[in-house]
């Protein structure tokens, strides 16, 4: 029983990969090796004892895609292979809408052509926009995202929504909120390639002496400090709810469409400031920050009601923001020795 995890390599990837070893799936690996290390290969071998095939392929290409399918029996998909910085989003419009988007037809149309079911998309919390009223749960209705990176996740679930009803095929889009932490082995976790975009590798560099400061876009939003609000959510808690997920649709044995949606997040809400120092009192850290004019594409405030993957996956997030945050900055000195 093998499960495609395109992106596998990644931050959220690499995790999940871990976590479908752990639970004696076979995992293929595609990734194209431009927002991730292969070292991190080498690592997920280590904490698992097991070694996932690993095709070093551009999703792009569906030629090599289709030697991938040829060599294995692929039996479901999680899709995490997409550009994902918002501000980059905006200045580079046509490399995302090509990379999230010809890299999901390509993967359908294999699905399509020797009829496999059971696929798993990496959405975004971007696709609810601002929402009018917090929590946001999954009948929250969807809005044109700020950015082209959250249009790109809209997209992609309206390609997968039609999917699934014209071939009878079974899908589960996972609207994440804000994925944070690294593995307790401090063996992975994010890795960004240049600047940060995200807030909390951000944090983590300016911490170690990376980054001069760090740069917290806008105070002057109508909450509670002025910065921005999200659901930070451990990227331990996320991978497991994708085996979780997965787990659901491959027990469902019917020859019908099934389009499953969860929310995944704490349902919790904190600001930038509010990360910020409760990374300074998980670490015994200080972080020089500096106020910026707010990004383009950026929201005020969201975060989750997580209720429906609690009743019908039987998973909730258990970890707290400072032991998530504590994580990181293992993290970050293993990659400092590891850089020595």
């Amino acid at each position: 029983m093998a499960i495609l995890v395109t992106g596998g390599l990644g931050y959220i990837g690499s995790h999940t990969v871990v976590e479908l070893l752990n639970s004696n799936y076979e995992v293929v690996i595609v990734d194209d090796l431009s927002n991730s290390e292969k070292f991190i290969l080498k690592n997920i071998e280590e904490i698992t004892g097991k070694k996932p095939v690993f095709y070093p392929f551009d999703l792009k290409r569906r030629e090599l895609l289709t030697q991938v399918f040829d060599a294995h029996t692929i039996d479901g998909c999680i899709n995490f292979a997409a550009s994902k910085a918002v501000g980059e989003s905006q200045l580079k419009p046509v490399d995302y809408y090509e990379n999230n988007l010809f890299t999901l037809i390509n993967i359908l149309q294999e699905f399509k052509e020797r009829g496999i079911s059971n696929f798993i998309f990496s959405s975004s919390c971007t696709v609810y926009g601002q929402a009018d009223q917090m929590p946001i749960d999954e009948n929250t209705p969807l809005k044109m995202p700020e950015s082209v990176y959250g249009k790109t996740k809209q997209m992609g679930e309206e390609i997968l929504i039609d999917f699934a009803k014209a071939y009878h095929r079974k899908i589960a889009l996972l609207r994440y909120f804000n994925p944070i932490g690294a593995h307790p082995s401090a063996k992975i976790g994010e890795l960004p390639i240049g600047i940060p975009n995200n807030l909390v590798p951000y944090v983590m560099q300016t911490a170690a002496g990376v980054r001069e400061k760090l740069s917290i876009w806008g105070d002057d939003y109508p909450t509670e400090d002025g910065t921005a609000v999200r659901d930070y959510i451990y990227v331990v808690d996320l991978a497991k709810a994708h085996v979780a997920a997965l787990r659901k649709l491959m027990e469902d044995e019917s020859n019908v469409a099934t389009i499953d949606i969860f929310n995944l997040g704490t349902g919790k809400g904190s600001s930038v400031l509010e990360v910020v120092k409760a990374f300074e009192t998980a670490n015994d850290v200080k972080v020089p920050y500096q106020i910026c004019d707010r990004r383009e594409g950026d929201i005020t405030i969201a975060y989750a009601n997580a209720d429906k993957a609690q009743r019908e996956l039987q998973w909730k997030s258990e970890t707290s923001l400072e032991e998530a945050l504590r994580t990181v900055w293992e993290w970050q000195k293993y990659l400092g020795n590891r850089n020595a």
